[in-house]
């Protein structure tokens, strides 16, 4: 049975100090397990990929998108995030 709460949180900018850090603190702070990270520096552009689990997060899913948002604004990279079913439609070949 598949997982309803995994969400796919994809970071993208340039790089700087503490990106991992920010995102990784929220995500700790509100009960949101990382299930698998991956990141990349490429000519000093950033990339990160990061499925978590909600299951144990008190906050909706709405609020987390919305929160992690804005601590992307607050850090100059774009955050987005998308429940993991919605992200293996848009990518289907």
């Amino acid at each position: 049975m598949e997982n309803k709460n995994r969400t796919i949180v994809t970071v993208v900018g340039k790089d700087t100090v503490g990106i991992i850090a920010k995102i990784t603190t929220y995500l700790a702070n509100n009960h949101i397990n990382v299930l698998d990270i991956s990141q990349t520096i490429v000519q000093g552009l950033f990339h990160m990929m990061l499925i978590a689990d909600l299951t144990t997060s008190d906050k909706p899913f709405d609020e987390c998108q919305k929160e992690l948002a804005q601590i992307g604004e607050e850090i100059g990279v774009e955050i987005r995030v998308q429940k993991e079913e919605i992200f293996e439609m848009m990518h289907r070949v």
